[in-house]
C-alpha cells in the first residue's frame, strides 16, 4: 500500500475523515483514546464526532457514565467506553503492575500500603460517594498513608488498575473549562460491563477497527504487550482480521478493509490535540509525519 493510500485509510479508520455519529460512538470505535491531558482526550473525541460537539456535550458523556478515564494500557491514562474497562484491564493490568513495581519500591509503597489504601478508598466511595484528587489524598493521609510527592498519585493509579476506582463525572469549575474528574467506585459506577469471549483477540480486532491498517508491532506498542503475545493475539483473532499485504492488517469487513469511498478524503487543515491517537498509536510514526518532521514533534516523539 502506498503512503497516500495508507494515510487515507487511517484517517477514515480514525473517524477523522468519516466522523462517528456521537462522541460516545467515537470512543467506542477507537476503543481507547489517550488522555493524560484530559482536555486533549476530549478534543480527540470531539473532532471524531459529527456536528462539532461542545465541551459541555463531551463532559455530559462522562457525567452520565457512558465514558470513563483510567490507566488501561502502557501505564497511561485513556478514555474508554465504561462498559469495556473490566475486560481491557484483564489483558493489561498484570503487565502494568509489574512495570510499576520498581517505582513503588522507590516510593516505599508495598502491598500492605496498597491493601490499606484499597480498604480506605472502598469505604470512602461506597454508596455513590465521589472524591476529587485532593480529597483522595486527604483520606490516604488520614489513614496514615503519606500521599506527598508522587505517592498519592501512584496509589490512585494502582487502585485504578485494580478496578477499585475510576475517573468518572467531571468536577464543575466556576467560570472556566473543567479540568478534573471525580474518583468513583468502579463497581458502583459501571453497572453494564461486558466481557468478550477472548479479550486478547478482541483487543487486536478493536485496535485495527479504529487504527488500521496496522502491523503487529504497532498493536504491541499501543496495547503495551510483548510481541510474542501480540502474535498469539493475531492467531486468536482468526478470520476477524485480514492481512491485506504482508504484515499489514485490517479488521475483516471493517472500515479500513474496503476501498476509500468517494468524498471521504480529508480536505483542508484538521487541528488535533496533544497525544492524539492518529500520531501516537503506532510504532512507526512516519506515516502521519515524514521522517524529517517526526524529529521535531516533541522530545519524546509523543506529539504534544
Amino acid at each position: 500500500m502506498d503512503l497516500e493510500a495508507l494515510r487515507a485509510e487511517r484517517l477514515r479508520a480514525h473517524r477523522l475523515s468519516a466522523p462517528a455519529a456521537s462522541v460516545v460512538e467515537a470512543a467506542r470505535h477507537m476503543t481507547a483514546t489517550q488522555a493524560q491531558e484530559f482536555w486533549g482526550g476530549r478534543w480527540a473525541l470531539a473532532v471524531r464526532a459529527e456536528g462539532d460537539p461542545t465541551l459541555a456535550e463531551v463532559d455530559a458523556a462522562f457525567d452520565r457514565g457512558a465514558l470513563v478515564r483510567s490507566w488501561t494500557q502502557r501505564g497511561t491514562v485513556h478514555i474508554i467506553e465504561s462498559r469495556d474497562l473490566e475486560w481491557m484491564l484483564s489483558v493489561t493490568s498484570d503487565r502494568q503492575n509489574r512495570h510499576a513495581a520498581g517505582m513503588h519500591r522507590s516510593l516505599a509503597l508495598d502491598d500492605d500500603h496498597l491493601a490499606r489504601a484499597e480498604g480506605v478508598a472502598r469505604a470512602a466511595l461506597a454508596g455513590g460517594n465521589r472524591l476529587t484528587r485532593a480529597e483522595f489524598a486527604d483520606i490516604l493521609a488520614a489513614a496514615g498513608i503519606d500521599p506527598s510527592g508522587m505517592r498519592g498519585n501512584h496509589v490512585l493509579t494502582a487502585l485504578c488498575r485494580r478496578a477499585v476506582c475510576v475517573f468518572g463525572p467531571v468536577v464543575p469549575r466556576e467560570g472556566a473549562p473543567t479540568r478534573e474528574q471525580y474518583v468513583v467506585a468502579t463497581e458502583e459506577w459501571i453497572t453494564d460491563a461486558v466481557r468478550p469471549p477472548d479479550p486478547l483477540a478482541e483487543f487486536f480486532v478493536r485496535y485495527l477497527r479504529g487504527h488500521g491498517p496496522a502491523r503487529l508491532e504497532d498493536f504491541r506498542w499501543w496495547a503495551g504487550v510483548p510481541l510474542g503475545l501480540a502474535r498469539d493475539t493475531r492467531a486468536g483473532a482468526g478470520d476477524r482480521v485480514e492481512e491485506i499485504e504482508e504484515g499489514l492488517f485490517v479488521e475483516s469487513g471493517g472500515v479500513s478493509s474496503g476501498p476509500v469511498e468517494p468524498g471521504s478524503a480529508l480536505t483542508g487543515v484538521l487541528a488535533l490535540g496533544p497525544f492524539d491517537e492518529y500520531y501516537l498509536s503506532y510504532a512507526d510514526r512516519t506515516v502521519p509525519a515524514s521522517p524529517d518532521v517526526v524529529r521535531f514533534v516533541g522530545r519524546a516523539r509523543t506529539g504534544p
